[in-house]
């Protein structure tokens, strides 16, 4: 089936209220997206440890993963409880779309993957270097000059700049095939145009999340600093990441849904306060 999509443009508030969407849709089902979340992590942890081909299977994973978030949160709204089945049913819909959402993930896998080779290239041995001194427990004065190699700082714009970019045409892209029956390239376009019609509401959505992640990651540190525990917070930062990155993908949903005038439910999308 087909949905008849429309692209709209939307007040850059928008961008707050997708969290708190993703926020109420989260605590309808806490442990369906919790547990969505941990399977998610183990599968990109197996393939990652899979030699030539795990890389590559793992990022070609991302887009139908991110749209297996927007069916379970699709799925929660219609007061179901989402499973692993969400991760399958991008492929399972009709040959075609199928074939549509591999393509789609294996273009992504290679831009990716050029990106990444491209800054390993540039700060792969300065990166090595204070790696290897922080490992041996190296004189700070000698790990503050190996981290201030340039090369380590273009790599990081580089990387990160890059994702960031190629992030643009695939966010709707998987929904926009899965839902809009679109082609790869139709897909790319549309998403490509939404993020940018709605500039300040992803803008808005960005520094709002990114101030999230560093207010968890600053407090816990506090906290566990403050009662003498600093051996537990790894475990406290993954456990509360988990919860904040399940909470950003449940809202994923929104983004579309409000981009395209998808069929939303007015109960959580009326609010515009």
């Amino acid at each position: 089936m087909t949905m008849q999509l429309h692209l709209q443009q939307v007040p850059a508030t928008n961008g707050r209220l997708w969290i708190r969407h993703g926020l109420r849709v989260f605590r309808r089902e806490p442990l369906a997206f919790l547990g969505l979340m941990g399977l998610a992590a183990v599968g990109s942890l197996l393939l990652s440890v899979l030699p030539f081909i795990g890389p590559v299977l793992g990022l070609m994973a991302l887009p139908v993963c991110s749209l297996g978030f927007m069916l379970a949160t699709h799925q929660v709204l219609q007061k179901q409880r989402p499973t692993v089945a969400v991760f399958l049913a991008p492929l399972r819909l009709t040959a075609e779309r199928r074939n549509r959402q591999l393509m789609l993930s294996a273009s992504f896998a290679l831009v990716a993957l050029a990106v990444l080779l491209g800054a390993n290239a540039i700060d792969g041995d300065a990166t090595r270097i204070v790696m290897e001194l922080m490992a041996k427990d190296g004189a700070p004065e000698d790990i503050a000059r190996a981290a201030s190699d340039p090369r380590i700082l273009f790599g990081a714009l580089l990387r990160f700049g890059g994702l960031a970019l190629l992030s643009v045409p695939y966010w709707h892209a998987p929904a926009l095939i899965h839902w809009g029956g679109q082609g790869v390239a139709q897909a790319l376009f549309s998403s490509t145009l939404a993020l940018w019609r709605n500039k300040g509401a992803f803008a808005l959505n960005g520094v709002l999340w990114m101030a999230v992640f560093l207010a968890l990651s600053g407090t816990l540190a506090l906290l566990v600093s403050l009662l003498g525990v600093p051996q537990v917070l790894p475990f406290v930062m993954l456990t509360t990441g988990m919860f904040a990155w399940a909470v950003f993908y449940a809202s994923l949903y929104f983004t579309f849904v409000d981009c395209f005038m998808f069929g939303a439910p007015q109960s959580l999308l009326e609010d515009q306060r």
